[in-house]
């Protein structure tokens, strides 16, 4: 299940499940029985920090920048703004013409941002940079916009790409992770949205030296104080 009901308020899973049989990257779980007269299993956890629906740090990006544990909790949570282009060309750059137009009256200091598009395609795969990929795609003037009008993070949907050529990705990482600003990739069930502003969470472990992240990332619709 994606969606879920509680009450007025209904729950969407941004999730991606997760299967380590089928994970293209490292996911192994390692099951025992303490022993004893009572059963007492326990798992042995062993993944990569960029697995399946990850929040990036700056610590990511560079030694002295902060960890996942140096950011507060609430940079991991707060009112989220899902924007969608569905009208721009395909492999097309995601400019500040087009954030102001998609965001007028909509995005607060401190917001969450989705970013997304209709050209889905699943990220992080031998499909990258094909004929396929017409995903939106980010640069340095798209996190100087995203920066300026101050952000808390930014999460990308199946219809944008991080992942064109460095040109883009390195000054992308560099002035939102500047700036403790954290991504949020790998966001899955993003149509399964009513709203545009919503309640977000999606909280990593809490571990020192840990540069990103797996979270179970999820919208919350019909929060009045987040809508």
């Amino acid at each position: 299940m994606s969606v879920y009901q509680m009450g007025n308020l209904r729950v969407i899973d941004f999730s991606k499940f997760l299967d380590p049989a089928t994970e293209t990257r490292r996911c192994n779980l390692y099951r025992f029985n303490t022993g004893g007269p009572i059963p007492d299993f326990h798992t042995i956890v062993d993944i990569m920090s960029h697995l399946g629906t990850h929040a990036e740090c700056p610590y990511h990006h560079r030694e002295d920048w902060p960890d996942v544990s140096a950011l507060p909790l609430t940079s991991f949570m707060g009112r989220a703004v899902y924007v969608n282009f569905t009208d721009a060309s395909p492999r097309a750059y995601i400019s500040p013409a087009m954030l102001e137009k998609a965001c007028a009256g909509k995005l607060r200091p401190a917001d969450i941002i989705l970013l997304d598009s209709c050209y889905k395609l699943t990220p992080f795969t031998n499909k990258t940079n094909t004929a396929e990929d017409q995903r939106l795609l980010v640069n340095k003037e798209t996190a100087i916009w995203l920066r300026d009008h101050k952000v808390k993070c930014v999460g990308f949907g199946d219809g944008v790409s991080i992942e064109n050529r460095n040109e883009d990705v390195a000054p992308f990482h560099d002035v939102l992770l500047a700036e403790n600003i954290p991504f949020l990739e790998v966001l899955k069930n993003l149509e399964l949205l009513e709203k545009d502003i919503f309640f977000m969470s999606y909280s990593p472990l809490y571990i020192k030296g840990l540069d990103s992240s797996p979270v179970r990332a999820y919208g919350i619709e019909g929060i009045a104080e987040f809508s």
